[in-house]
């Protein structure tokens, strides 16, 4: 029973920061029709810019609870400066070619923003540990968990319902709806689809850096972090499917259980956990588990 419990907590943990970074991903996908390997190259720059001002403030002898605000300020400052030349410089040459020339654009741009990491922080791995002692322990059963960890399952939920409200309750969720549906139609009606794309492009960048911000007190921050996000993130939209929030709730869950058991159970599978639950699943819905499927247009 200890062993389950343990499982499913760290299931959860891991489920909660993988859905916010692959929420970033299948909205992209959704909207700009773009299959986005760059994404895990914003998650890392979330994680570097994270730790830098939360030791930053740490340096200015700042509240440590201000080191929450700082992280969710680096994710903001990511997504502002690197959206508009992502998506205004680069992305918005490509519009309207072949899918396969626009994942070798996204990464080229995963090559690059690799070695800007590097230039700007180095190759040294960073580490800051005061956002993941503020929220204590917490203690179920004979087991202590760090309360951070639960934290970050309750950032994953509003971080959720924040996008499925954007979308479904608001205007500008109604004109990004409209333009997913048939972007033709959209901009007959007036609606300025070149600024619904920059939006939609910069809240993904927003979700992958956060992501990055919530766990760089978790993990070493250094080179090479953004290549197993972006892995297991791919694996996460593809089993719930491209471009639906609730696919990627439930496929974030359910890599995060499969990684999990592996872990506790089989450490040496633990990658391998994650590649047969997606075969498996593609197997029986090669389209996803919350995607339906397409008529073939001739």
């Amino acid at each position: 029973m200890t062993l389950l419990l343990t499982i499913l907590i760290d299931g959860l943990t891991y489920a909660s920061w993988l859905f916010i970074v692959a929420l970033g991903l299948t909205l992209v996908f959704g909207i700009l029709k773009i299959l986005n390997v760059a994404h895990g190259s914003f998650y890392a720059l979330g994680a570097y810019a994270a730790a830098s001002l939360v030791g930053w403030f740490a340096s200015m002898e700042l509240a440590p609870e201000l080191s929450i605000v700082a992280m969710l300020l680096a994710a903001v400052a990511v997504a502002a400066l690197v959206a508009p030349l992502c998506e205004r410089g680069l992305l918005r040459v490509f519009y309207g070619r072949d899918e396969v020339l626009l994942v070798l654009v996204t990464f080229a741009l995963f090559l690059i923003l690799e070695d800007v990491t590097k230039l700007v922080w180095g190759v040294n791995p960073l580490y800051v540990s005061e956002p993941y002692m503020l929220f204590g322990t917490v203690d179920i059963g004979t087991l202590s968990y760090v309360g951070y960890d639960f934290m970050l399952v309750l950032v994953a939920i509003v971080v959720g319902y924040g996008v499925w409200w954007g979308l479904n309750r608001t205007r500008i969720g109604k004109l990004v709806l409209a333009v997913i549906h048939s972007e033709e139609i959209a901009s007959s009606m007036g609606v300025n689809v070149s600024r619904i794309y920059t939006l939609a492009f910069a809240a993904g960048i927003f979700l992958a850096a956060l992501g990055g911000a919530l766990t760089a007190p978790m993990i070493s921050v250094q080179p090479g972090v953004s290549v197993g996000v972006i892995i297991v993130s791919f694996a996460v939209v593809i089993i719930g499917g491209l471009g639906s929030i609730p696919g990627a709730a439930v496929g974030a869950l359910i890599v995060g259980i499969a990684r999990s058991s592996a872990v506790h159970l089989m450490p040496v599978a633990e990658l391998f956990s994650i590649y047969l639950v997606m075969a498996i699943v593609l197997m029986f819905r090669p389209e996803g588990l919350f995607q339906r499927i397409q008529a073939r247009k001739i």
